[in-house]
């Protein structure tokens, strides 16, 4: 397994995290302190407010889970799908992110794309 197989793994593990001190521990071992994450909901720095959006999301889906896909990566890079939906059920929001490390390991910047998204009413 790669690191960034292991890192992608531990990402989706921080957004499944439902006690927020082991969810901020977490994002805090796989997030650089100036590490950006934007998706078209949001754009943040820093792992507090990676924390925060992750926490949002979680309240607005309850009880769903993230399911890693297939992570494909080269040089300091990852890209990989997941899936948000019931354990073992069909996914109610797909899409895909792409991870960019640093020297240190960490991931320094994610950008996270929507490929299907829940109808609004």
């Amino acid at each position: 397994m790669s690191d960034l197989q292991y890192l992608a793994e531990r990402y989706i593990a921080a957004w499944n995290e439902t006690d927020p001190a082991a969810r901020r521990e977490l994002i805090g071992e796989v997030f650089a302190d100036d590490g950006r994450y934007t998706d078209p909901l949001a754009d943040v720095t820093g792992p507090d407010a990676l924390d925060a959006v992750v926490g949002a999301v979680q309240g607005q889906f309850a009880g769903l889970v993230f399911t890693l896909g297939p992570v494909d990566t080269h040089h300091h890079i990852a890209r990989f799908t997941w899936e948000l939906g019931p354990a073992g059920g069909e996914a109610l929001v797909v899409g895909f992110d792409v991870a960019v490390t640093g020297e240190d390991g960490r991931i320094h910047s994610v950008l996270g794309f929507l490929d299907k998204v829940p109808a609004t009413a």
